[in-house]
């Protein structure tokens, strides 16, 4: 198997959803085929459209000249022995231990034995996720940033099992996407996951105690320390859900220092997940 500017001629995505999007969009604008996987026709449609838009945007701003021909190289479909032939295959399903699991080892069944499976799992212990394969050393992290297409940041996310010479690769395939790679072992939340949700959450408690508006709170870190984002904008993006979801595993792992405000979990039980659903700290309604 070939690969050219460093990335397998054809990638996998498992999950079509903001994540897997916009992962298959980056593997699309570095030259790649990408087989895209979704649970169903519909899913799996509907994840087409997710990459087109996504495409076509990047074709506005003058990034590719012929979306079409981008597009081309995307191949949506519904089994995983589809991914049959990939040389890289991510996974980007719910941050969901179980499904993930299944995921993966449906994956490894599918490839070839020298493909690598990789992971953008934010926050689940890759050890933990490699225990479900028979050949765990070409198992490890890529831990892309939403949204996808702004991030230039990947995280190459090393498990206990993975083969040293892999590191240098998925560095490689990371600079080859036009993103820029950080290399961390495997540790609850990682690196950027436990330090963004340290942050986040202290400002959602400052939001509860009545210190600020999430307004002003993001603000300060914007104007005053540069953030291109403030924390309690970026929890709306990210999802309150999977804010919470994180949050608590790393309370079971780290103590209780990562312990959720009530006030997130109060809003994730109203159904207010951020821009999702319209609202979260900010009214999303009119976006």
């Amino acid at each position: 198997m070939t690969e050219t500017a460093a990335l397998p001629d054809r990638c996998g995505v498992v999950g079509g959803g903001r994540m897997g999007a916009g992962i298959a969009h980056a593997l699309l604008l570095a030259g790649c085929g990408v087989t895209l996987m979704e649970r169903d026709g519909e899913a799996a449609t509907a994840a087409r459209d997710r990459v087109a838009r996504a495409v076509d945007g990047s074709a506005e701003r003058g990034v590719v000249d012929d979306a079409d021909a981008v597009m081309s190289r995307l191949t949506p479909v519904t089994g995983h022995a589809e991914l049959a032939g990939c040389g890289l295959v991510i996974e980007a399903v719910p941050e969901d231990l179980d499904l993930k699991l299944v995921t993966l080892r449906a994956v490894e069944d599918a490839v070839d034995a020298s493909a690598v499976i990789a992971s953008n799992t934010s926050s689940i212990s890759l050890d933990t996720l490699a225990e479900a394969l028979a050949r765990p050393e070409r198992f490890l992290g890529l831990h892309f940033f939403n949204p996808v297409p702004a991030s230039r940041l990947v995280e190459v996310v090393i498990a206990a099992a993975t083969d040293p010479a892999l590191r240098d690769r998925a560095v490689r395939w990371v600079e080859a996407i036009g993103k820029a790679a950080v290399v961390v072992r495997n540790a609850p939340g990682f690196a950027s996951s436990r330090l963004g949700v340290t942050l986040g959450l202290e400002a959602i408690r400052m939001v509860e105690s009545g210190v600020a508006s999430a307004e002003d709170i993001d603000a300060a870190m914007t104007l005053g320390y540069g953030h291109p984002t403030g924390p309690l904008r970026l929890t709306d993006l990210v999802g309150l859900d999977v804010r919470l979801g994180i949050a608590r595993y790393l309370e079971r792992e780290l103590g209780p220092r990562f312990a959720p405000p009530e006030l997130l979990v109060h809003l994730v039980e109203q159904g207010h997940l951020g821009r999702k659903t319209g609202k979260g700290f900010y009214d999303w309604s009119e976006s």
